[in-house]
């Protein structure tokens, strides 16, 4: 019998990831490039399916399943990107110059002209990483979770008694844009003090930033370009014992953990998931989110929720949970 794999693709504000998976979660190869090397949505269509190709080249004894994306502000319902806050993508105007900007992001209908034959499925990326975590990661047998996904901005997949939570238009969910500091910090969805402008992988800089410029205490970032900094920089401080790098983690903590008091209210879950580049910090972000978590907890709720790391295997986490909407989506075909 031909084995039959899945193409996962993570849609993030830095890199396009595509990988090839097989129904267990094992990657079979994976593909990567910059995903603001293509600014035309066209071209960056014609990168995708060329990394598609590529792959499937590797495995010509398999056959493809379907395509699954995880995009920023993806609909599974309508199968577009609905003005993605962290990407922009434009067309080509007639006269070669760039045209408008594509606020409605078509990907299931563009993608699926080249693979007519296949389901082609586009979810949130955390609703992506939700449904991964649910078929291969710690989630496994838990019907009621809350995926938060901490890269360059924060997203949030909610599962609630075994369902996704999609919401009347296909979007519930964008956690990262639940207002913590009104007034507070400029987001690119145009609004301020949104979740994701303090916790996050850009957010923890602008707070790295804010206390070098406030905070007198020495600090090896002092002598980093303000272009060059990174959250990664940042925890390798933190590590060091770089005091005011370990205050940026106590503040990016301190919000996350006020935050996921707050989402706990609304659908008690058994556990959240922290996935993600910022998720991988230990005892950094850990520490005092945890210890922030339980101290803003209703009564009801303390010490009964977990939070826990994603199952996921680390380094394709967002490809595998891309990937196990192909999976989702053919249980949903067969049981029809």
């Amino acid at each position: 019998m031909t084995e039959k794999l899945a193409i996962g693709i993570d849609i993030g504000g830095t890199n396009t990831v595509t990988g090839l998976v097989d129904a267990q979660g094992r990657m079979q190869g994976e593909r990567s490039f910059k995903t603001k090397a293509y600014p035309y949505f066209d071209d960056y269509v014609e990168r995708l399916v060329q990394d598609i190709e590529s792959l499937r080249r590797t495995r010509p004894d398999a056959a493809l399943a379907g395509i699954g994306i995880g995009a920023p502000n993806g609909n599974y319902f309508s199968g577009v990107a609905e003005n993605p806050i962290n990407i922009r993508w434009y067309e080509h105007a007639a006269d070669g110059s760039q045209g408008a900007q594509i606020l409605t992001v078509p990907f299931v209908e563009t993608v699926r002209k080249h693979y007519p034959a296949l389901p082609v499925v586009v979810d949130n990326d955390a609703n992506a990483a939700a449904i991964g975590e649910m078929i291969y990661g710690g989630a496994r047998g838990m019907r009621d979770f809350i995926e938060i996904t901490l890269g360059t901005g924060l997203g949030g997949g909610i599962v609630a008694n075994g369902e996704m939570v999609y919401g009347q238009g296909g979007t519930a969910g964008e956690l990262g844009h639940v207002t913590v500091r009104p007034g507070g910090r400029r987001c690119g969805c145009g609004r301020r003090g949104c979740l994701e402008t303090y916790v996050s992988a850009t957010g923890i800089v602008r707070t790295m930033l804010e206390i070098l410029a406030d905070d007198p205490r020495p600090s090896k970032l002092r002598s980093v370009a303000v272009e060059c900094l990174d959250s990664r920089m940042i925890a390798e401080a933190a590590l060091d014992g770089d005091e005011a790098a370990r205050a940026a983690f106590e503040m990016t903590g301190r919000i996350l953990g006020e935050a996921l008091a707050n989402f706990v209210a609304f659908s008690f879950p058994e556990a959240i998931f922290l996935f993600g580049g910022l998720a991988k910090s230990g005892d950094l972000l850990w520490e005092p989110t945890k210890r922030h978590m339980e101290a803003n907890l209703l009564r009801n709720y303390k010490g009964r929720v977990k939070l826990l790391p994603s199952g996921i295997d680390g380094a394709n986490a967002a490809v595998l949970g891309a990937s196990a909407l192909v999976w989702k989506e053919l249980r949903k075909l067969e049981s029809r």
